[in-house]
């Protein structure tokens, strides 16, 4: 039986202006000219180009029944848009540099991919068609950080399913040993055993004692060293503790990625900050670094159509269609001109919060002066949501006269001290980092022992904390940190 319900619903849903700006809030300043760029392409009443003098004039905002409203108006009311003035909007926050500062480009080292230099070296060997097959394939299955970690006995399967290419075991690794020679030193090995191997054997004075002992160290001792049992390998391999010395430190001063970066391009990556702190005599003065942005505006010249459906006949279907699509456009470019407004407005607003809760600092720069600060602080001292603040704070970063900082630096949680404060983690962190690059190498302390000294300088923390911020900053357990 057929039954009629009537529901009350209440629920929130997100304005196409407010997705706008949430979008755009996220994007660092590295990214923001290429969405601008985007949204030029797409939107034809949206121009870059300089201000125009005249008065300024606040944007227009869309109802939010604005589609019911274009559904039920058989006439366009065009009085809004025939009045307004579509002068420009200029991208505000330009830092330091002068308006008549046509110079937009951030540097961004360029440079090729390790693929690339490796088939370019490939491409100078004498091989045939056949060997250079396998040697692209071989190149196409080392990771970004230069080691090869599939089977060769897969490679082979691939290239025969795939290439149509019968090969062997001895073929790809006879291949596989030219491509080992290519630079960087170590690229293409499939352990770090043979990635230390290939760059000592590429050592210059190869009849030098020390090389040759490390040859016997990584190739008899391999894993004694990793484990830092020096003892034993003293005993095995029949070294002198100052030899001993002396082939460690050229070991570790072996590349052992020499793929380079996660991504596997082998070129350097500028960080380019979105804030910009000046003291300027005691007083901070943070600016956006809006430098790659254009300056943007609505176009002017699409009023004309609306100047020119107004004088016509408005029965005239094909023009109200045409003027219906440009009005849809010129909401658009609003719409993403207001975004960019409240974007900046939001950016310098959290930012201001952070250098108010954290002077000391910007001041100072000295890292033991940051208080524990969460996003739930900064949310409340600019009345928004935490969600809104974390998306500041991730992927920015600011410059300061103590270097670059990602936003993210300055949030950290609170350690509390025998006195009853709290102190950031940071500034413990900064103190077990000091305790372990004092230690005594033969004994470097251990877990227990840095628990133990940081809660005589009054820090109350635990061991597991300790072992989590001894990880974080990247430092081996005690037994391999000792050294002889």
């Amino acid at each position: 039986m057929q039954k009629l319900n009537l529901n009350q619903v209440l629920s929130q849903k997100l304005s196409p202006q407010q997705i706008q700006f949430i979008k755009l809030l996220q994007v660092p300043t590295a990214e923001l000219e290429a969405r601008v760029e985007e949204e030029l392409e797409i939107n034809p009443a949206l121009e870059e180009g300089r201000e125009e003098t005249g008065e300024s004039h606040e944007e227009e905002v869309l109802p939010d029944n604005y589609e019911e409203e274009k559904k039920e108006d058989k006439d366009l009311n065009l009085d809004d848009y025939l009045n307004d003035d579509y002068g420009g909007y200029k991208m505000q926050g330009d830092g330091n540099y002068s308006p008549d500062d046509e110079e937009r480009e951030m540097p961004l080292s360029s440079g090729t991919s390790l693929s690339e230099q490796l088939i370019s070296q490939l491409n100078f060997l004498r091989l045939d068609e056949h060997q250079r097959t396998i040697g692209r394939q071989l190149i196409g299955s080392i990771e970004s950080d230069g080691y090869i970690r599939r089977d060769l006995e897969a490679i082979i399967n691939d290239l025969a399913f795939s290439q149509n290419i019968e090969t062997d075991l001895d073929e790809v690794e006879e291949v596989l040993r030219k491509i080992q020679n290519f630079d960087p030193a170590g690229i293409a090995a499939r352990s770090l055993q043979e990635c230390l191997l290939i760059q000592l054997e590429r050592k210059e004075h190869q009849d030098d004692e020390i090389v040759q002992k490390a040859l016997v160290v990584i190739s008899d001792c391999f894993e004694e060293f990793t484990k830092k049992h020096y003892d034993k390998i003293l005993k095995k391999c029949n070294l002198a503790e100052e030899d001993l010395k002396e082939v460690i430190h050229m070991i570790t001063r072996l590349n052992p990625k020499p793929g380079g970066g996660a991504d596997g391009l082998m070129r350097t990556q500028y960080v380019i900050p979105d804030f910009i702190l000046n003291n300027n005599n005691g007083k901070m003065e943070i600016s956006l670094n809006s430098r790659n942005a254009p300056e943007l505006r609505v176009s002017r010249s699409y009023s004309e159509m609306f100047e020119a459906y107004d004088k016509s006949d408005k029965k005239d279907k094909k023009l109200k269609d045409t003027v219906s699509f440009v009005k849809q456009k010129l909401d658009a470019a609003k719409w993403f001109i207001d975004a960019i407004k409240q974007r900046q407005q939001t950016l310098l607003k959290t930012m201001q919060a952070i250098l108010d809760y954290q002077t000391e600092f910007f001041i100072e720069g000295d890292e033991t002066k940051l208080k524990p600060m969460i996003l739930k602080d900064i949310a409340e001292r600019i009345d928004m949501d935490i969600s809104t603040v974390s998306r500041v704070a991730n992927s920015k970063a600011i410059q300061t006269e103590f270097g670059v900082f990602p936003l993210k630096y300055f949030f950290s949680e609170g350690i509390s001290t025998e006195g009853g404060e709290d102190v950031s983690n940071r500034e413990v962190k900064s103190v077990l980092q000091k305790l372990v690059d004092e230690e005594e190498k033969r004994k470097p302390l251990s877990d227990d022992k840095l628990v133990k000294l940081l809660n005589d300088k009054g820090y109350n923390i635990a061991r597991r904390t300790v072992a989590k911020y001894r990880e974080q900053l990247n430092i081996p357990v005690a037994r391999l940190r000792k050294e002889l």
